[in-house]
């Protein structure tokens, strides 16, 4: 499928809980969220009918998220219907990592290919502020867990605030000596939750790479990710620049939020309903989605927030 801008999409991130064990002070409310009920989201046979008509439009990539899509019931039959389906090249994972522990190996059966963790500090007590109610030695022990299941390889999804993990920039960076571990720094983006934090939160992802000695770029990107390499590391550090930086020129990637509906962009409020859809009127569904991707993002500030109308819990990671 190509958009009107000559995108080729092939990329379909799939929310299938906005609910977390966590409430990471930039994505949820100290609160939580309602919970939406048995009927406020798809079924995990409705998820797996949508992806199968993506993939019959030429999506071949499906990322599953949330909130904390370990969470939902069903989850590891889930992931082995979108494997199952034809056309479908990678299934990926983004996690915190907590359930990680009990059921990686069960997530690799199924047919995860590999899994993003997030991961914003390394200090115990700044982890549990962050996440309000996260234990770091959880985190830490998913990450074990995916290395042991072979979830590889393994990218740690970080992001960026001054004044908060500005400090732990090389220790974070320094994950990436080990065999397959990718450490990704995102900026912090100005879209629900995370406004709580603007301005003097924002650390541009060039300064941050100011702040890590001795990275040498490697010239190159890994999806949306500039990639640069500690010198011996077997791994890489990649900087994602959402605010600094678009890189909407070459998105390729639709979303699927877990009451169904579908997003052309992250920071657009235009929405597509898909539940309740079956056949041409699906595969339609996608096709308006594809038209309503926009060129790109206006700048984003505190002044000119993302206009995405939910928060990043209900979007996916």
């Amino acid at each position: 499928m190509k958009d009107s801008f000559g995108r080729e999409i092939r990329y379909l991130r799939v929310s299938v809980t906005d609910r977390c064990n966590l409430r990471c002070a930039y994505c949820m409310p100290e609160a939580g969220v309602e919970d939406k009920g048995h009927d406020g989201v798809l079924r995990v046979e409705e998820i797996i009918r949508i992806v199968r008509a993506a993939a019959e439009l030429g999506i071949s990539k499906v990322r599953l998220t949330g909130g904390e899509p370990l969470l939902r019931p069903g989850f590891v039959k889930l992931c082995e219907g979108i494997a199952a389906i034809p056309g479908i090249e990678e299934t990926v994972l983004t996690t915190n990592g907590l359930l990680l522990p009990r059921m990686a190996e069960d997530l690799k059966k199924a047919g995860i290919k590999r899994v993003n963790i997030s991961l914003d500090t390394l200090d115990e007590g700044k982890y549990r502020r962050i996440t309000r109610v996260g234990s770091l030695e959880g985190a830490l022990s998913g990450i074990e867990a995916a290395k042991k299941a072979g979830l590889y390889p393994i990218k740690i999804n970080a992001v960026l605030i001054r004044g908060f993990n500005d400090d732990e920039l090389p220790a974070l960076a320094a994950l990436s000596m080990e065999r397959d571990v990718h450490v990704r720094f995102i900026e912090l983006m100005p879209i629900g939750e995370g406004l709580r934090f603007w301005p003097g939160g924002y650390l541009s992802a060039e300064e941050a790479t100011g702040m890590i000695p001795g990275l040498e770029s490697l010239d190159k990107t890994d999806g949306v990710a500039q990639v640069w390499r500690l010198p011996g590391a077997a791994g890489t550090v990649g900087f994602i620049k959402p605010v600094s930086h678009h890189f909407c020129s070459g998105c390729n990637r639709l979303r699927l939020t877990a009451d169904g509906m579908l997003k052309p962009c992250l920071h657009s409020d235009r929405e597509i309903p898909v539940r309740g859809l079956e056949g041409e009127a699906l595969k339609e569904a996608f096709w308006q989605a594809i038209r309503a991707k926009p060129a790109e993002n206006r700048e984003m500030s505190e002044a000119l927030p993302s206009r995405a109308g939910r928060r990043m819990n209900s979007i996916g990671g």
